[in-house]
């Protein structure tokens, strides 16, 4: 991000609708401070949050781009999103009765995209929106994709001559400390729109018959647990982690109150 062209485009766009600095502080919920060090590019003396903030009154997006000096990071990231790829073909090649074809881009009424992998299972007539995280930026972003692909699944689906009666979504996220924290963060709105686990994957997958909207981390050589063993873990288990966590600690308090009041 360029810092002094943000503050340009923040200042150009905020005269074009003539607007002062305090009518923007105002729009924006922040100081006129503030506007006046982003207009003057010092992003670096103001939070990221509040950054957006004063981009979105003015209908601006802000993206972020990360470089890393040790080589090429678009080409490390795509490495793991074909590696999930391939892990995912494997999966539904040793799955009976599942169709399934990577990359199928669509353009519908305007609402254009790509999903990352379309199954389709014709005894069941169900369709699965896969889609495939590497990394987690914005969840509304996040949360915005997955309503358009799951609204346009089945008309995407009849395209290539699949008649769905059932439409099911998979979230697929890459499992490292940094996603794991912002689902958990984000959970109860994760947890509204993908409910289902990774049990309940296997299981919808051997018998595809109604509904089924999962978020589930994925590790390498996962696609062997949907053949059995332990479930691999998701949005759910974390919450369940915090929670007897902070049952354990509270336990703790507990004998160590009742330690001083007997020694007492």
């Amino acid at each position: 991000m360029d810092d002094h062209r943000v503050g340009d485009a923040i200042r150009a766009v905020r005269v074009r609708r003539g607007w002062r600095q305090q009518d923007l502080a105002t729009a924006a919920g922040v100081s006129r401070a503030t506007v006046s060090r982003l207009e003057r590019g010092h992003l670096g003396e103001v939070a990221l949050g509040r950054i957006r903030q004063v981009a979105a009154a003015l209908d601006i997006r802000i993206d972020l781009r990360p470089r890393w000096r040790a080589g090429d990071l678009d080409r490390l990231l795509n490495a793991r999103h074909s590696a999930m790829h391939e892990e995912l073909a494997r999966l539904f090649a040793d799955l009976p009765g599942w169709v399934a074809q990577p990359e199928v881009s669509f353009s519908i009424f305007g609402e254009r995209g790509v999903i990352d992998v379309l199954a389709w299972h014709p005894g069941r007539r169900a369709v699965l929106v896969i889609e495939i995280k590497t990394d987690i930026a914005d969840v509304n972003e996040l949360m915005s994709t997955l309503d358009r692909k799951g609204r346009l699944a089945a008309k995407i689906a009849l395209e290539r001559g699949w008649r769905a009666r059932t439409v099911g979504m998979w979230l697929v996220v890459a499992a490292s400390d940094a996603n794991r924290r912002r689902v958990a963060a984000h959970c109860a709105v994760l947890g509204s729109l993908l409910p289902d686990d990774g049990t309940r994957v296997r299981a919808w997958l051997r018998n595809p018959t109604s509904a089924c909207r999962a978020l589930t981390f994925w590790t390498p050589n996962s696609h062997r647990l949907y053949a059995g063993g332990s479930r691999p873990a998701t949005h759910s288990r974390i919450a369940n982690e915090r929670r007897r966590n902070a049952n354990a600690g509270f336990a703790a308090r507990r004998r160590v109150r009742s330690r001083s009041r007997s020694m007492a």
